[in-house]
């Protein structure tokens, strides 16, 4: 039972690292896949988060096979 976690652009520079599998039973919301992945670290303010290719918060919930992708925020010109 996994969950796959998966990190863009500056984040993975800022991670080390581009992706995680974490222990589905260890958590239960996309901020506590974000603090279990992170060891802890601050989850950004201004972070987008996406669980099964859709946007979420950080309060939603996840489950066994769940995917969750973390984004910097997006700029355009």
């Amino acid at each position: 039972m996994s969950i796959k976690v998966l990190y863009f652009a500056s984040l993975r520079d800022k991670i080390g690292r581009g992706n995680d599998e974490l222990d589905a039973a260890s958590v239960s919301t996309v901020a506590e896949v974000w603090a279990s992945a992170t060891g802890g670290k601050e989850m950004p303010s201004n972070l987008l988060m996406a669980v099964n290719q859709e946007y979420v918060n950080a309060e939603m919930g996840v489950q066994d096979n769940d995917e969750v992708a973390f984004f910097p925020p997006v700029t355009g010109g």
